[in-house]
């Protein structure tokens, strides 16, 4: 598939412009988005040493480099490139239950994939770097940080790839793939995660746990939660009864959903309200998405709340 076609089914002209219009690149984005989330790792610009060249009238004396001169006893000129002090990763849990689709267009991996490519289109927009990392079982997909055109259209590319139909079963296990991402990203980053949370009830422990890794690391982290929540949150489904297959396990459970639809709405409840909590503890923003939800909508809306923080 060509790379034309890609962006355009993965940046919806009309949402590009919405995020033009708003001025995201110099106002929610860097004074909101990411200054408001820790001021101190990500604001302004470094900069990095490139070459020395002849001093000419004019130029600021704090740039000459004089040990260069007591050496040579000529002025040269210190010259340097910007760059950004922000590194972004968006990780993405493509695992076969993100493949589920009941009551809404797209499913949650699709859903996640037009989230991943807002979030890079600003990202090189603003000229920071982006990256992914796509994960089920393991990480099968590490594409580092970089800023430029051409490298976007190979990230937008890879996301219709890993999107795309498949009959994969692959279950996920996202608290060790977490604990590795924290392990292999060196550099101090914006890390975030897109992921239904299906993990094992008794991984979820570990899971918090590999969370709060990844800010002892020093990196500011976003968990996008993304549900169905029509049938996923609520259990809304027909009265009548049904077979539920597992899409990771292949399990299956025959019952009538009125007789669960409560006790599981009540167990969900409890699951995001924990889950809350423990990564506000962690100062990590925990966001709720409904695949029902037109995707620009719930990312404006985010991106806006950000901004009206700093």
């Amino acid at each position: 598939m060509s790379g034309e076609s890609t962006s355009l089914k993965y940046l919806d002209p009309a949402f590009v412009g919405q995020l033009s219009n708003m001025e995201l690149r110099a106002r929610l984005i860097v004074e909101g988005f990411i200054t408001g989330l820790h001021k101190s790792p990500y604001h302004g610009f470094s900069v990095e040493f490139a070459e020395h060249r002849p001093y000419n009238p004019g130029d600021e004396l704090r740039h000459v480099d004089w040990k260069v001169y007591g050496k040579t006893d000529r002025h040269y000129v210190k010259q340097y490139e910007e760059e950004t002090n922000l590194r972004h990763y968006v990780v993405l849990d493509t695992s076969a239950s993100m493949r589920y689709k009941h009551t809404s267009g797209l499913s949650k991996l699709e859903y996640g994939a037009y989230l991943a490519a807002s979030l890079h289109f600003m990202m090189v927009k603003q000229r920071d770097a982006t990256g992914l990392i796509a994960f089920d079982e393991r990480i099968h997909t590490l594409m580092p940080p970089k800023s430029t055109q051409g490298y976007l259209r190979q990230l937008l590319t890879k996301l219709e790839h890993l999107s795309a139909p498949s009959d994969s079963k692959n279950k996920t296990s996202a608290a060790s793939v977490l604990n590795e991402v924290a392990e292999r990203i060196a550099r101090r980053s914006l890390v975030v995660i897109i992921t239904d949370l299906f993990e094992n009830v008794g991984e979820h422990d570990a899971l918090l746990n590999a969370l709060r890794h990844l800010r002892y690391k020093g990196h500011e982290v976003l968990v996008f939660h993304i549900l169905e929540s029509e049938t996923e949150r609520h259990f809304r489904f027909p009265d009548v009864p049904m077979r539920f297959v597992d899409m990771e396990t292949g399990e299956e459970m025959s019952i009538q959903p009125s007789q669960l639809r409560e006790n599981y709405a009540e167990a969900v409840r409890g699951f995001s309200a924990r889950f809350r909590e423990k990564c506000r503890e962690r100062n990590i923003d925990f966001i709720e998405l409904d695949t029902a939800e037109p995707y620009g909508t719930a990312l404006l809306a985010y991106l806006n709340k950000r901004g009206k923080l700093t």
